[in-house]
């Protein structure tokens, strides 16, 4: 029995190790092509500044969209087939649609091949949710924490390697070399990955969302968790439409604007990646639901002075801290997602939360550029706070109250 223990360890800890390097690289993949992604689209045509705009904004969107359709569904086959599988198929699958995009010639085979890297999205999810039913539920805190440090980690040097990749190499270049990357992260998941320990559900046990819902202990605690990643997400997304924008106000239109952007919009980055494994370990000893409040009340607080800065220090430093708080969100409603899920819906119940930051992606960003365009860069601010603040009083009621009735009823 030892040496099952042993070995079981040893799978779970090497699986981590591997998936936190693949999902690392995967955030490179993910994000070097963004900054880059409108200018190359430029080049597919001759365009209007309102036609550029426009179709700028459909491409971008197009792979969430279509991400939030289908990602329910891959969650579903990830329950019946193994995470695995899910893991293969998508970085496959979407290392063709990027690699392929150095190949277009117009608008429209763009907007094809987005939508294809959404249709074959769920790498990260699908990652999370293989560590979160193998991890021993004492250390789930930490190993997703892990995870989400190296994903932002990943973010944060995608778009710096991705500007220099364009700037020597050109665009074409940059979108085929990002497709090798997850190639290269497929086969080193097919290989050292190993998810020996899963136990397939039968397609009859997976049933419909609603037989889910059903084996939940709390529909209401998982719903509501879903419901604060979509507004977290939300939240976040609102500020980054303006962050060059305000910075190119702060510096009075100085020549070093891109430069100083690029720092500001990467410090709350760093700030998560730093703190992201601690506070997951110190979650799962005081417990994940405190450290998820004190990660709301830090970014209501902290967002509202962000309003007022006049210099690009003070909104750093604002910026910064709020990656603090967000270190103490985003990997903690995974840790009470899989502290309250069953294994055998655990696949599903992670693409929910998936779609959800998916969804959180585009409604952040399209009400962050309307209150900016209404009513100026500071409201965006303090229209954040107040988001915040909705989302401690919904994760209050619809998470702290339902928990404390699970945990009644286990004891």
């Amino acid at each position: 029995m030892a040496s099952s223990n042993q070995s079981d360890n040893q799978i779970w800890q090497r699986n981590l190790r591997v998936l936190s390097i693949a999902v690392f690289f995967a955030g490179i993949a993910f994000s070097e092509v963004m900054p880059f992604l409108s200018l190359f689209l430029a080049q597919l045509g001759h365009f209007t500044h309102r036609q550029l705009t426009n179709w700028s904004g459909l491409v971008f969107s197009a792979s969430y969209v279509v991400a939030t359709i289908v990602t329910p569904w891959w969650g579903k086959l990830a329950d019946a087939k193994g995470r695995k599988p899910m893991i293969l198929r998508a970085s496959l699958g979407m290392g063709i649609a990027i690699g392929a995009i150095s190949f277009v010639h117009n608008v429209w085979q763009l907007l094809i091949f987005r939508m294809m890297q959404g249709a074959f999205a769920g790498f990260v999810s699908n990652s999370n949710a293989l560590i979160a039913t193998e991890v021993p539920k004492t250390h789930s805190g930490s190993a997703l924490g892990t995870m989400m440090a190296c994903f932002t980690g990943g973010n944060l040097l995608g778009p710096f390697l991705g500007g220099t990749l364009a700037t020597f190499f050109g665009y074409r270049v940059t979108f085929f070399l990002t497709g090798i990357i997850l190639l290269l992260i497929c086969l080193a998941c097919w290989r050292f990955v190993d998810e020996s320990n899963f136990h397939p559900v039968a397609t009859k046990d997976v049933g419909s969302s609603k037989d889910v819902l059903r084996s939940l202990p709390s529909v209401r605690l998982i719903i509501g968790l879903v419901l604060t990643t979509l507004i977290i997400q939300s939240a976040n997304n609102s500020i980054n439409p303006i962050i060059s924008l305000f910075v190119k106000q702060l510096l009075h239109g100085s020549s070093h604007t891109t430069f100083v952007s690029g720092i500001i919009a990467a410090l709350p980055g760093i700030a998560t990646v730093l703190i992201a494994s601690r506070v997951g370990t110190i979650g799962d000893r005081i417990g994940t639901e405190r450290i998820l409040i004190f990660g709301f009340i830090l970014n209501t607080i902290v967002f509202i002075p962000t309003a007022f800065v006049t210099n690009c220090w003070q909104l750093g430093i604002c910026r910064f801290i709020v990656g603090l708080g967000d270190a103490c969100l985003f990997p903690q409603v995974q840790t009470l997602l899989t502290k309250n899920s069953p294994v055998q819906a655990t696949g599903r119940v992670f693409s929910w939360n998936q779609s959800a930051m998916y969804i959180g992606n585009i409604v952040g960003s399209l009400m962050g550029g309307w209150v900016a365009g209404q009513f100026g860069f500071s409201a965006v601010f303090l229209w954040t706070a107040g988001l915040v603040f909705l989302n401690l009083v919904l994760f209050l009621i619809n998470v702290v109250w339902p928990l404390q009735h699970v945990d009644a009823t286990k004891s």
